[in-house]
């Protein structure tokens, strides 16, 4: 169990206690069967959302990347091969 599903499953069981005075008392099977599946389903999307994020680009690579391919630039030169031997 990953950490975003184990804080699903918690603010549910926080929601139960604030709301239905659990574990003093409780809702319906059903009911509580619904809330674990809506749990698992939102910690799931909540993965789902954070595999995807796009990762903010490095400026210190950015610049190292563009120095490098302009040193790249700078060594190309026309070669003459007409001279053969």
């Amino acid at each position: 169990m990953n950490s975003s599903s184990s804080d699903s499953f918690r603010d549910t069981v926080l929601w139960l206690s604030a709301h239905t005075r659990f574990p003093a008392s409780r809702l319906a099977p059903q009911a509580e069967t619904l809330l674990c599946f809506a749990a698992a389903a939102a910690a799931e999307e909540a993965e789902e959302q954070r595999r995807f994020l796009i990762k903010p680009r490095d400026p210190a690579q950015t610049s190292a990347l563009r120095a490098h391919a302009l040193r790249r630039s700078q060594v190309h030169f026309k070669c003459d091969n007409s001279a053969k031997v």
